[in-house]
């Protein structure tokens, strides 16, 4: 679960929201309020990758990987191997 892609994808997206969110609250401008008509965009861009942070944490919780499992071996693959358990 650790090296799934979704699972680092979610994690960036994360930190990003994070830092936005703080970035929304702290550094808040009247001139920057002013270029985007009054919305806080660093928040609202924030939240929405937050969410989409969520989404990937609970995509990778709820459908986790699974290792293929090796094709079994017959019975002659057995025997010219040695292995002997199969008898």
């Amino acid at each position: 679960m650790l090296f799934d892609i979704r699972t680092i994808v979610g994690a960036l997206l994360g930190l990003y929201a994070v830092v936005l969110v703080i970035t929304g609250l702290v550094h808040d401008t009247a001139a920057e309020e002013a270029k985007t008509g009054g919305i806080n965009v660093n928040i609202w861009a924030g939240l929405g990758m937050g969410a989409v942070s969520v989404a990937f944490f609970a995509w990778v919780l709820l459908r986790p990987v699974v290792p293929a499992e090796p094709p079994a071996r017959s019975d002659d693959e057995k025997r010219e191997s040695g292995d002997s358990s199969g008898l």
